[in-house]
């Protein structure tokens, strides 16, 4: 390690760029120290935090070290995250919203298909966003189906379905989709 940075501020400046948690070897790699002296400043700095009351921690979970907001201060983080991931939608979001608007009911694997990728945890944010909801079941496949809610209109600043823009111009064919689609299906099947 460089004599010049300080352990535990390298260890914090890794830790802090991370979603996942790191192992203690990992993070001797990251910052070119000892794995002992690495695990040693961990638990140190874990100690540090909570002595200083701030409002992370720095916890172990498995093998791996990671940042995580303490939980005396989680209605405030939450309430924090739902009312700014309200306004912003991925663009993976958008684009499955669209297809659900445009074609709903529709199953999973239809947008999956349409897409190109798998949909679910775009899905499943979409439904606790309340912009989308199960819409029953498809009679031949089982598949679950998804609708939009009254609270997209109402975001969109729709009155109904029927006031959403047409797309025609900006799509391909139905009948050249729906043959895709087909092909698509006709593939993964055993």
């Amino acid at each position: 390690m460089s004599a010049e940075l300080p352990l535990k501020a390298s260890l914090e400046a890794v830790l802090m760029v991370t979603d996942d948690p790191l192992d203690h070897m990992s993070l001797a790699a990251a910052v070119g120290a000892p794995p002992r002296a690495v695990e040693a400043a961990l638990h140190e700095l874990a100690e540090e935090y909570t002595a200083q009351g701030r409002g992370f921690e720095l916890r172990q979970l498995g093998a791996g070290w990671r940042f995580y907001s303490r939980a005396e201060f989680a209605a405030l983080v939450e309430r924090f995250v739902v009312d700014t991931e309200q306004a912003r939608l991925t663009s993976a979001a958008q684009e499955t919203l669209a297809i659900v608007a445009y074609l709903q009911p529709v199953s999973r694997a239809r947008i999956s298909g349409i897409r190109g990728v798998s949909v679910d945890s775009v899905i499943r944010t979409l439904v606790a966003r309340g912009l989308v909801l199960e819409a029953g079941t498809d009679a031949e496949t089982g598949a679950h189906l998804y609708a939009t809610t009254g609270y997209f209109l109402e975001r969109m600043g729709l009155t109904t379905l029927d006031d959403l823009p047409e797309i025609a111009p900006f799509l391909p064919e139905m009948a050249e989709l729906e043959g895709e689609l087909a092909l698509t299906d006709a593939v993964d099947e055993p």
